[in-house]
């Protein structure tokens, strides 16, 4: 048996130019941090003793003979991409799916990671992160960009780059002093509703063209927000946030809705400097940055809905347990 352990991901800024048909063209790039939430895939041999030869579980449980008749795509792609036999897999995590904070990729990372380690093998972190990319957006055809499954296999604050040869992880240069800074400054609370970011993500992609301005401006904001962390300069980099969040409100008609306005506007009311929703927008997870001597007042405002603390983390997807009675 072996246990796989994978981040989940906030991103700051350039959340979208890392959508093929932008970045091959223009180039892309994203500012984001893993955190100290994640997810946990369990897998071990299933012993020959069933009726059936393997059993995947999550929110329900999937009993088959042939990753054919599995009806999750990620699971049924992956069993095929690596093929093993009477196993048993087991999915767990700290926060909900669908809810912008990555973690369908999260979980694509730690499932290839835990069927290599199965078989005895140990790829590096960036080549599973091209492996759950080519999973994702090939194999199984989901809209979306290449940013989350990098951040969940690498782990960290960092920049990360894309273009048409490939992708780049550049390492944020901040101090511990302005990282914790950070850290107490953001808050994450949970908007009350999940969607479904496929969908969402495809709007995106189809209005490429006519967002490219928004776009272009979405990727220079990660430079200047790089260069506010390096400076020490948060108010600044709080208030970049709401900046982002308008221009990215502007790239699907999808992002946003009466609900979500009205919960970023009682949050800027009561404290917030900026803030935006993570992923591709819709519901689930806002990240606000709340200066502390605010935070009382803010989370009296926000009352009725969940508050998550969490700090960085800079290990990204690992297995933390493996007993050694995996296929050699």
């Amino acid at each position: 048996m072996l246990i796989s352990r994978t981040p989940f991901r906030i991103s700051f800024f350039g959340g979208g130019t890392d959508y093929y048909d932008y970045f091959s063209e223009y180039g892309g790039c994203v500012l984001s941090t893993t955190i100290d939430k994640y997810c946990y895939t369990t897998i071990r041999n299933l012993p020959p003793f069933f009726e059936y030869k393997n059993q995947f579980t999550y929110s329900k449980i999937e009993r088959f003979d042939n990753p054919e008749e599995l009806q999750h795509p990620l699971v049924r792609a992956a069993l095929k991409y690596i093929s093993t036999d009477r196993i048993q897999i087991a999915y767990d995590a700290d926060l909900p799916a669908c809810s912008g904070i990555g973690s369908s990729s999260a979980f694509s990372v730690g499932l290839l990671q835990g069927l290599h380690a199965l078989r005895g093998e140990f790829p590096d972190k960036l080549s599973i992160a091209k492996e759950a990319i080519y999973l994702e957006r090939e194999m199984c055809g989901e809209a979306g960009g290449v940013q989350d499954q990098i951040a969940a296999a690498v782990g960290g604050f960092n920049r990360l780059s894309f273009d048409s040869d490939g992708f780049k992880v550049c390492p944020v240069q901040i101090s511990d002093v302005t990282k914790r800074r950070l850290e107490d400054n953001l808050l994450l609370i949970f908007t009350g509703f999940t969607r479904f970011s496929g969908e969402i993500a495809a709007a995106q992609q189809r209005n490429i063209r006519s967002t490219i301005s928004q776009l272009n401006e979405m990727k220079s904001l990660v430079y200047d927000a790089e260069r506010l962390l390096s400076e020490g300069r948060l108010t600044d980099f709080g208030r970049m946030l709401d900046h982002t969040w308008k221009l990215k409100k502007n790239l699907s008609s999808s992002i946003s809705n009466s609900e979500i306005d009205d919960i970023y506007e009682r949050a800027k009311e009561n404290g917030a400097l900026g803030g935006k929703l993570l992923g591709a927008g819709g519901g689930g997870f806002m990240l606000l940055y709340v200066p502390e001597e605010q935070q009382t007042r803010f989370k009296k405002s926000v009352e009725g809905l969940k508050y998550i603390p969490f700090k960085f983390e800079n290990t990204g997807t690992k297995i933390i347990y493996n007993d050694g009675k995996v296929n050699a």
